[in-house]
């Protein structure tokens, strides 16, 4: 099957978009498929205000044509609402074929708390986006029941799996064996919607730990000074990482899943998180984490949770599960129609 990705998230971007497209990407090649991803660094690209590791593609429209058509897909699939993902959904709409979006991030939420835009606006803005396609894919049910309220008619449960290969237990002193333990870790973009502060401000035990990068950064290292900053280069070094702590501490509200709570379980990491969207669908009543509104009482509480029960909720998370899913969700092209449309221009 020959399956096009528009994308306005891809490498050299560091997030759980980027890593969910990659894997599913790899995953549909190695069972025979042939993927064409488009992606910003393709384009002229400028940095995204307020986030400079995001690139937004510029005069993408002639090279979003060309592409797709001399691919001629079976399946077009559009995972984010950005320039690239507007330019493929007009080409879309314009030549009658249809077409899958995702719902990988709150990005509504993400722009009210960045820009003055009302959410009530926001929000509108992407349901429009969002409305032609023929199933949104939501990374969680409590994602798919919030869209299915807010007037969303076409959304589709799909979960995003682990590679637990390369996230696994290993040795716990491989990383900052001089820190006073126990280590609370984070791990992930650094950027006002993760709600870092709610973690970094508490009075916890031991030490804590941030791994990644972001437009937050440098103002978080100067607010918290008691905390150890890391990037991590590669996946290796980031098992290594996860590895080192003894809780994961995720203080995000409004993810729409948090693939990096499933890879710290992997590793055998307990999760500390509230219970909100994004922690209570990864961890459902697996006893593999502890969902509190007081994050502190949660991330104490995590301390006495088996890295093996965190190991073995994990591995129920299959990037095969993931793949299935997404290729029963996928729009065929040629039908008939389409072929019409397109020969006619």
């Amino acid at each position: 099957m020959r399956i096009a990705i528009v994308t306005d998230a891809w490498y050299p971007q560091r997030n759980g978009v980027v890593r969910v497209l990659g894997t599913l990407r790899d995953t549909l090649v190695a069972r025979g498929h042939e993927v064409l991803v488009i992606s910003p660094d393709q384009f002229l690209n400028v940095p995204m205000p307020t986030y400079t590791e995001i690139r937004l593609a510029l005069f993408s429209r002639r090279g979003v044509t060309r592409q797709l058509d001399g691919f001629r897909p079976d399946a077009i699939h559009i995972p984010t609402e950005g320039p690239l993902g507007q330019q493929a959904r007009r080409y879309c709409l314009r030549r009658g074929l249809p077409f899958t979006t995702a719902y990988h991030t709150k990005f509504p939420e993400y722009v009210n708390a960045r820009t003055p835009v009302p959410l009530s606006w926001a929000q509108a803005w992407i349901r429009r986006f969002h409305a032609p396609s023929r199933a949104v894919l939501a990374p969680s049910p409590s994602v798919l029941r919030e869209l299915t309220a807010e007037g969303y008619g076409n959304v589709v449960p799909w979960s995003h799996g682990v590679d637990v290969d390369i996230f696994r237990p290993g040795d716990k002193a491989a990383m900052w064996p001089d820190l006073p333990r126990p280590i609370f870790l984070y791990v992930g973009r650094v950027t006002v919607d993760k709600n870092l502060p709610a973690f970094l401000s508490l009075d916890l035990p031991g030490s804590k730990v941030v791994v990644g990068d972001g437009p937050s950064r440098a103002d978080y290292i100067r607010r918290f000074p008691d905390t150890l900053f890391h990037i991590a280069n590669g996946d290796a070094e980031l098992a290594a990482c996860y590895n080192a702590g003894d809780v994961f501490v995720f203080p995000s509200r409004t993810d729409t899943f948090g693939l990096v709570m499933l890879e710290a379980l992997a590793c055998g990491v307990p999760v500390a998180a509230f219970p909100v969207t994004g922690p209570t669908d990864v961890l459902g009543d697996s006893g593999a984490g502890v969902l509190d509104t007081d994050l502190r009482a949660a991330a104490v509480a995590a301390l006495d949770i088996d890295p093996r029960r965190c190991r073995d909720h994990a591995c129920r998370f299959s990037w095969d599960q993931v793949a299935d899913e997404f290729l029963g969700y996928l729009a065929p092209i040629w039908g008939g129609q389409a072929e019409r449309t397109a020969a006619a221009e």
